[in-house]
């Protein structure tokens, strides 16, 4: 077996991936694999800078998390703005901060 068939995507990350009536992902296996490792990453990379910037600004959750998809999307950007959308909600999830409001509820973003 090979090392990016050990990696387990999660759901909500290949749909992003999955246009709307298809069931097929349109990335293969391994740069869907490649992609979800630079988005997980992002979002654990993410964890402290955004914790700091919620005591340290006195801001709400919510605005860190935006402000954290905007800086993923400020050009040169290494995410498609789907895959920040993405991060951001794995970061709300590593941080237990609930998920931004335009999120709709039940989606599950975790590995």
């Amino acid at each position: 077996m090979t090392d990016e068939f050990q990696i387990h995507i999660p759901p909500s990350f290949m749909a992003l991936y999955v246009p709307p009536g298809k069931i097929k992902p349109t990335l293969g296996q391994r740069d869907m694999a490649e992609r979800y490792e630079l988005c997980e990453d992002l979002a654990n990379l993410l964890t402290e800078k955004a914790a700091n910037m919620q005591f340290t600004l006195g801001i709400t959750e919510d605005l860190v998390l935006k402000q954290c998809e905007l800086g993923l999307l400020t050009e040169p950007s290494v995410v498609l703005p789907t895959e920040a959308r993405w991060v951001v909600c794995r970061l709300a999830e590593l941080l237990q901060w609930p998920l931004p409001e335009d999120l709709s509820p039940g989606q599950n973003h975790s590995k």
